[in-house]
This record gives C-alpha cells, sequence and structure tokens, in this order.
C-alpha cells in the first residue's frame, strides 16, 4: 500500500485531535500538585496519558508544519521551533513526575514540593539545579511558540481559522498562570484542548477533499489522417 500525502495529513489530524482530547480529559477533576497525590495511582496514570498526549501533539504540528511550510514563512518557522522545545521541555517535566517525584517524595518531599510548585508556575523557593531552564524552555516555548505557531497558521489559512485563532489564545493565556492560584490552571488548559482537536479536524478534512497521488498520464493517441 502506498503511503500517500493524504494518509499522512489524515494521520497528522488523528494525532493532534486525540493530543486535544487527552489534554481536556487529563484536567477533569486533576488533583492538587501535592506530596499526597503525587505517588497515587491516579496522578501516574493522568502523566502518563500527558506523555502520550505531548508525543501525539509534536507528531500533530509536524505534520502540519511539513504540509504547509512553505506558506508559514519565518513567523511559522519560529514559531513551530520554538513550540516544539516547549514540547520537548514537557515531555522531559510530565516523565519526570510520574517516574522520578514519586521516589524521592519519602526521601526528599521538600524538593518534590518545590519541584510540583514551580511546575505549576510558581517561583521556586529552594535551588532545583537545572531543572529551572527546563521550566523556562517549556514555559516560553508553549506560550510564545503556540502564539507565533497560531498567528502563523490563521495568517495562512492552511487549517481552520477559529482553531488556529483560539490556539494562539489558548496557548498565550498560560502566562498568566504565574500570577493565579493553581486552581486556574485546569480551565486554563481547555482552550488548547480544544483548539488542537479543531486543528486535527480540519486537517483530517483536508486529506478527505485533496488528491494528492499522481495519476500517470494517458498515452498520446495517434492523429487520425
Amino acid at each position: 500500500m502506498n503511503l500517500t500525502r493524504n494518509r499522512l495529513t489524515a494521520a497528522t489530524g488523528a494525532c493532534a485531535a486525540a493530543a486535544g482530547a487527552i489534554f481536556v480529559g487529563v484536567q477533569i477533576n486533576h488533583p492538587p500538585a501535592d506530596l499526597a497525590h503525587i505517588v497515587t495511582t491516579d496522578v501516574f496514570v493522568r502523566e502518563v496519558a500527558k506523555i502520550a498526549m505531548g508525543i501525539l501533539a509534536m507528531a500533530g504540528f509536524t505534520g502540519i508544519f511539513i504540509r504547509h511550510h512553505r506558506r508559514f514563512g519565518v513567523l511559522g518557522r519560529a514559531g513551530y521551533a520554538l513550540l516544539m522545545t516547549g514540547y520537548l521541555a514537557m515531555f522531559a517535566v510530565e516523565t519526570i513526575v510520574a517516574v522520578i517525584l514519586p521516589k524521592l517524595a519519602e526521601s526528599n518531599p521538600v524538593y518534590v514540593q518545590h519541584f510540583l510548585d514551580a511546575a505549576m508556575g510558581a517561583s521556586a523557593t529552594s535551588d532545583l539545579g537545572h531543572v529551572k531552564e527546563l521550566f523556562m524552555l517549556m514555559g516560553l516555548g508553549y506560550a510564545v511558540g503556540g502564539l507565533l505557531f497560531g498567528i502563523a497558521m490563521y495568517r495562512a489559512r492552511v487549517v481552520a481559522r477559529w482553531a488556529a485563532a483560539l490556539f494562539a489564545y489558548g496557548t498565550v493565556s498560560a502566562l498568566a498562570l504565574a500570577f493565579l492560584p493553581e486552581s486556574f490552571s485546569r480551565p486554563f488548559a481547555v482552550p488548547t484542548g480544544v483548539a488542537l482537536i479543531g486543528l486535527g479536524y480540519s486537517m483530517w478534512r483536508q486529506s478527505q477533499t485533496r488528491t494528492d497521488v499522481v495519476r500517470p498520464a494517458r498515452a498520446a493517441e495517434p492523429a487520425v489522417a
């Protein structure tokens, strides 16, 4: 079976939509980011889901970028690079939360709580080492990269414009979480999740309406005397 651009576009859409659905789903009844919950199965399952979300989202962004990179320009390329950096950092943070922090919770509870606080946007009150740079990359890549990439998609008209606009808004609005209580972080994630679903559906529709398989040219008919 030949792998056509349409199949790649459909796969891109499916990845982005699945990432959005997971991003919204994990916010429902999400427990607080504290020591009491970090060792629970509930948090572990949610973190594994977030790791999967990050992988699916990066696959979706890459598919959109590759399909339409000629129409993005410098803004889109910069936004894509920043966004991928942010999601790679997010992937690393979620992996640390899922795998490493539960093992440290008993031996070094202060560090674990400070890590969780910093991950939620609060100022770190202790030395977290190079994790601070990881949080900075995650925050700037997610917010600024999402804003630039969303604007580039909106201007290029390569996906549904409402989804591109909502994605730009949803990602950059996360910067406000540094000044808001933790309870705001869950509803603030919903617009980005909905936007990802919209971007994914838009890409899937493109795979249904465009034909990218090159058909062989018909042989020329002999001229009639």
